[in-house]
């Protein structure tokens, strides 16, 4: 079993930063694949970036691309997503999950294990 929490988020103006944290615990942290996730009321859970176990290797939705940063620190057990130049299309809450394997995936049905979230929201 895995136990994920998320941290950071908050509120921002357009065009600033957040960096969101996510401790995992409860297992055998640094051979898991690790992704991020959001999601509003009116949409579908919707994929943001993905991280191989390595960390070497990310992956980044198309909307995100060069604004934010996904790294990780197996030492800490912890993964970061650093959002930079917001928008307020960026709202949403923010899931991160882990994988039982070590290859990085953008779709929601091969994490077996969730965060409770964390909220961000960029006002205009």
């Amino acid at each position: 079993q895995v136990q994920l929490e998320e941290s950071g988020g908050g509120l921002v103006q357009s065009g600033g930063s957040l960096r969101l944290s996510c401790t995992a615990s409860g297992s055998s942290f640094s051979r898991q694949a690790m992704g991020w996730f959001r999601q509003t009321p009116e949409n579908e859970r919707e994929f943001v970036a993905a991280s191989s176990w390595i960390g070497a290797i990310a992956y980044y939705a198309d909307s995100v691309k060069g604004r934010f940063t996904m790294s990780r620190d197996n030492g800490k057990n912890t993964v970061y997503l650093e959002m930079n130049s917001l928008q307020p299309e960026d709202t949403a809450t923010y899931y991160c999950a882990a994988r039982t394997v070590v290859r990085a995936s953008q779709s929601a049905d091969d994490y077996a294990y969730w965060g409770q979230g964390t909220q961000v929201t960029v006002s205009s």
